[in-house]
C-alpha cells in the first residue's frame, strides 16, 4: 500500500484565486469578450475550477457565463484497467455546444489523456467553433500533443512526484502541494 506525502505547498489560496482571476481576464482577451463563450468543467475538480472563473468573469465584464461538467469516464483510454464497473458521475450541460467558443476547464495538465477523452465526449455533444484549454497546474510530461492556452503555474515535475490540488468545495482547503508516492 502507498499514500501521498507532501513535500512542498505551491500555491495558497491567495496565489489560486490571483491565478483564477489571471486566467479569466485572459479567456476574455483570446476571445474578444464572451458573447459566444461557455466553460465546461472536467469532473471532478475542473467544475469548481470554471465556476470560480465564470464568477470572475461576471465581476469583470457583467456577464454569467455558462458553465457545465463533464464526466469522461466512459471516454478514458484505460477504461478496461479501472475495472468492469467504472462510476459514472454524469455530464450536466444543459446548453448547445455548437458553434460556442469552447473552453474546457481541469485542475492538472500531466499527460495529456485525460484532454483527449474530453475533446472526444465535447465533440460527440456537438461542433464548437473552438475548443480552449483553461488549467490551474502544468507539471509537463505531456504524452500527446496537447497544451494548455490558458496556465495557472507551470509546474515542473519528476515522474515519480504528484501534483494534488485541494479545493474548499471537495477538501476543506485551497491549496496546491508537490507530494511524493512512498510505500506504507
Amino acid at each position: 500500500m502507498s499514500k501521498v506525502v507532501k513535500k512542498n505547498v505551491i500555491m495558497d489560496s491567495d496565489a489560486m484565486r490571483r491565478a483564477l482571476v489571471r486566467i479569466a481576464h485572459e479567456i476574455i482577451e483570446k476571445n474578444k469578450g464572451v458573447n459566444n463563450v461557455v466553460l465546461v468543467g472536467i469532473r471532478t475538480r475542473g467544475v469548481p475550477l470554471a465556476q470560480r472563473i465564470a464568477q470572475e468573469i461576471e465581476i469583470i465584464e457583467g456577464v454569467k457565463v455558462k458553465v457545465g461538467m463533464l464526466d469522461i469516464t466512459l471516454y478514458r483510454d484505460d477504461l478496461s484497467t479501472l475495472g468492469y464497473n467504472p462510476i459514472v458521475h454524469g455530464t450536466d450541460i444543459d446548453f448547445d455546444l455548437n458553434g460556442k467558443n469552447i473552453v474546457l476547464v481541469d485542475d492538472v495538465l500531466y499527460t495529456g489523456r485525460t484532454i483527449r477523452a474530453a475533446l472526444d465526449a465535447v465533440i460527440d455533444m456537438g461542433r464548437p467553433r473552438s475548443i480552449q484549454l483553461a488549467v490551474l497546474i502544468d507539471r509537463g510530461h505531456k504524452e500527446l500533443p496537447i497544451r494548455a492556452d490558458f496556465v495557472g503555474k507551470n509546474v515542473p515535475t519528476a515522474h515519480k512526484e504528484t501534483i494534488e490540488v485541494t479545493l474548499k468545495e471537495h477538501d476543506e482547503t485551497d491549496e496546491v502541494f508537490i507530494g511524493e508516492v512512498v510505500a506504507e
